[in-house]
């Protein structure tokens, strides 16, 4: 397999990192919506955020994880 083919294949497994991003960036968005709406739900808006942004940054990390092995295992 050619060089080339296998970096491009690596980037475009790093890009799950983007949707990840756009989708913490949203997420956050809403939850500041939420807290400003309803202030005594701030503790339970907070937990869900949290659960929700780890899951978001581990699919980022799956991505990546998938890229590097694509990088190293490919040659």
């Amino acid at each position: 397999m050619s060089i080339g083919l296998i970096a491009i294949g690596a980037g475009i497994a790093v890009l799950t990192g983007i949707g990840a991003g756009i989708g913490i960036g949203f997420a956050t968005g809403k939850a500041a919506d939420a807290i400003a709406r309803q202030p005594d739900a701030a503790e339970a808006i907070n937990r869900s955020l949290i659960l929700g942004c780890a899951l978001a940054e581990a699919t980022a990390v799956y991505g990546f994880v998938i890229g590097v092995l694509v990088i190293l295992f490919l040659k």
